[in-house]
């Protein structure tokens, strides 16, 4: 896994500033917290948070401020504005050498699959895993090679082969497959079958016509 390194302060040195005067700034509130540490308080530039925050690659983060000694985390979660879509908050958690952590990777697709070239429709139902393996061991992403997935193949989760990740989704849920396009208009976006159409009446029966 690649690392990045992102400079921030602790939020004591903006007390006099509240999280919406601080955001107008341009610097986004954050926590950095964990298992055995204290929390801290910090911010951030917006633009030094978007090579961690817009992307589906997952990083080491080493966290400095200003001259002290870097701390080792991972982004958790990243909160945004419901309309602008802008990042209001982040949490950042911290990684500890041989202990265990719970973190949610990105899946990638790699090949062209043989199925959706004859017409099939790729549904890729499962984009991001939770799993758990220790901060070495931590990968940027997850591929999933569809370059032999025919029309009706899935790719569940029990087929993926992890050396040292645990991962922690249902074992039979389906990450991709390929379906055909016929089945697939019958599909609602939800997943499950679309509503009968209505029954249309061009005309009234001659047992129900009145004279």
């Amino acid at each position: 896994m690649s690392e990045i390194t992102l400079k921030a302060q602790k939020r004591e040195q903006n007390q006099e500033l509240t999280l919406n005067q601080l955001r107008k700034k341009g610097i986004i509130p954050g926590i950095y917290y964990g298992h055995g540490v204290d929390n801290i308080n910090i911010a951030a530039n917006e633009l030094d948070l978007r090579p961690i925050i817009y992307t589906t690659e997952s990083h080491i983060i080493n966290l400095k401020f200003g001259e002290d000694s870097t701390l080792s985390c991972i982004l958790k979660d990243v909160q945004f504005h419901p309309v602008s879509d802008k990042p209001l908050h982040f949490d950042l958690i911290a990684l500890k050498e041989g202990e265990t952590i719970n973190i949610e990777v990105s899946v990638h697709l790699v090949g062209n699959s043989i199925g959706v070239r004859e017409g099939g429709v790729l549904q890729h139902n499962l984009h991001k895993l939770d799993i758990e393996c220790l901060p070495s061991n931590i990968p940027s992403h997850i591929d999933v090679d569809i370059a032999g997935m025919n029309i009706g193949d899935s790719f569940k989760i029990s087929d993926l082969k992890l050396d040292n990740v645990t991962i922690l989704n249902d074992s039979n849920a389906s990450i991709v497959a390929i379906v055909a396009a016929s089945v697939e208009k019958e599909v609602a976006t939800d997943g499950t079958e679309a509503p009968a159409e209505p029954e249309v009446i061009s005309k009234a029966k001659k047992d129900d016509s009145v004279d």
